[in-house]
């Protein structure tokens, strides 16, 4: 494992525990990812703490919770957008990176406003908007696939 700060190896180790508890307790796991784009083809990415790479907002859907409203949650928490219409569902996906029971809804949001920056926090590095054409060093191949699907139309496999 490379060199952490304290504060990333906590928030590391805080995932890993999570990520254990679940596999634990839940047969199945569901995601939602937000593929965010204004008005110019500027994409949103996040850069988390715990996990190397730029990807798309999103996280666990949780008991008792809808796709959208884990959407609206996880888009308001980890870039401070806020949906202004209903987004577009892009695909499901079978991601059997970490675990063989998990699945991810990516919709596609055109329609938002972003209430205020995103301040770096013990999850979140960075959140930006970034054009297509300049993504960061570290944007993961499954981000730059979902992008080639929704943009260029890419054919849209099954897995992640």
């Amino acid at each position: 494992m490379p060199a952490r700060s304290p504060r990333r190896l906590l928030s590391y180790l805080a995932y890993r525990v999570r990520h254990v508890l679940h596999r634990l307790t839940r047969p199945l796991t569901m995601g939602v990812r937000a593929v965010v784009i204004d008005a110019r083809d500027n994409v949103l990415l996040v850069r988390h703490t715990y996990v190397a790479g730029w990807h798309f907002p999103g996280g666990g859907i949780e008991p008792g919770e809808t796709a959208l409203a884990a959407l609206a949650h996880e888009l308001a928490e980890e870039a401070n957008i806020e949906m202004t219409g209903a987004p577009a569902l892009h695909g499901v996906f079978f991601n059997d990176y970490a675990t063989e029971r998990d699945h991810v809804l990516v919709y596609v949001v055109r329609a938002f406003r972003q209430t205020a920056p995103r301040a770096a926090d013990m999850e979140i590095v960075e959140a930006k908007f970034f054009p297509r054409d300049a993504l960061p060093e570290g944007a993961t191949g499954a981000t730059r696939a979902r992008l080639s699907e929704i943009l260029d139309g890419a054919p849209v496999p099954e897995k992640w």
